[in-house]
């Protein structure tokens, strides 16, 4: 019997394109969409969509039952930059929504949940290159903090009431589908946006900034691999490290220059060059290769590559 699934912020940057390949998977019928909002018009018209707050128990069972939901992705959540502007509304919407969630799978009405963790959950005293899974973890955003407390209940979920909570410590994430929601690593997909559109781009982090990022279709395959495995194989409970490629926006900008020459980037940090400069530059991500062999497909030159390819489509059809 195929699962049941409900996605909880799903016209979200990740959540959109999750939406779209669970529903490959399991059937259009099968993956219900949920958001406080109607704005993705494409994903609201394209299967089964619920406007839900994820800040709302009550809703949140009674969709579940409803639609005899039995495995839940929670990717509704307020993001670092973001997050610094409003603290107190990060921290009752990651939260909230987390407990909402675990609570639900500790009465076995729920059988299964993804919950995203971050390289948010790292801070300045953590070992920047090669970051380890197990490490020294001091976040200085708001955002990090609600992660690294919510990897704490999902072990103690796990633990206490056996639930089967799922994550992964998603890097920056970048996609020509869907724009970025708030992020520190945003620059990374709007110079992309800004290349085909002007030619150019001013960076708000510094020119080697070096962070650890990786394309879309890298972050759904490993949310999707992760909840295809064995309980019995995982080892983290907390959430794993994951990592594909790490680069700078002087990287990336001459990545982009190799196919568009006329590309300038100038560079004017913000408030989110210290968010930044609070995170691992790589990450050992060996535990989640080993545990359930993932692996990434994309370096930054196919990324750059595809990029381009698919908003030059957009911009100039």
């Amino acid at each position: 019997m195929s699962s049941k699934i409900l996605i909880i912020g799903a016209c979200g940057q990740i959540g959109t394109e999750l939406t779209t390949k669970l529903r490959e998977i399991h059937g259009v019928d099968n993956v219900v969409a949920s958001d406080i909002n109607t704005r993705n018009l494409e994903l609201v018209n394209a299967g089964p969509f619920v406007i839900l707050d994820a800040k709302n128990f009550n809703a949140i069972k009674d969709c579940c039952i409803s639609h005899k939901i039995d495995t839940i992705y929670l990717m509704a959540a307020l993001l670092s930059a973001t997050g610094e502007k409003y603290p107190m509304e990060a921290w009752d919407l990651n939260m909230n929504s987390l407990f909402h969630v675990l609570n639900l799978a500790k009465t076995k009405q729920i059988k299964k949940i993804f919950w995203p963790s971050s390289i948010a959950v790292f801070g300045p005293t953590t070992p920047r290159e090669h970051t380890p899974q197990h490490t020294i973890c001091e976040p200085t955003t708001v955002y990090g903090i609600t992660k690294q407390v919510g990897e704490r209940w999902c072990e103690y979920y796990y633990n206490k009431y056996d639930v089967d909570v799922r994550s992964i410590r998603y890097p920056g994430i970048i996609s020509h589908k869907a724009m970025p929601g708030g992020g520190t690593t945003d620059y990374a997909v709007e110079i992309y946006h800004e290349a085909i559109k002007k030619g150019k781009y001013e960076s708000f982090l510094s020119e080697k900034t070096h962070l650890p990022m990786m394309f879309m279709d890298d972050a759904i395959k490993a949310t999707i691999d992760i909840m295809s495995v064995p309980s019995k194989d995982l080892t983290i409970r907390s959430s794993y490290n994951l990592s594909a490629i790490s680069f700078t926006p002087e990287d990336i900008a001459n990545s982009i220059k190799a196919e568009i020459p006329h590309f300038t980037i100038t560079y004017k940090p913000d408030f989110r060059q210290e968010i930044a400069d609070s995170w691992p530059s790589s990450i050992d991500d060996s535990v989640a290769r080993k545990d359930w062999n993932w692996s990434h497909d994309f370096n930054l030159e196919r990324m750059t590559s595809e990029m381009l390819t698919n908003l030059n489509k957009k911009y100039k059809p």
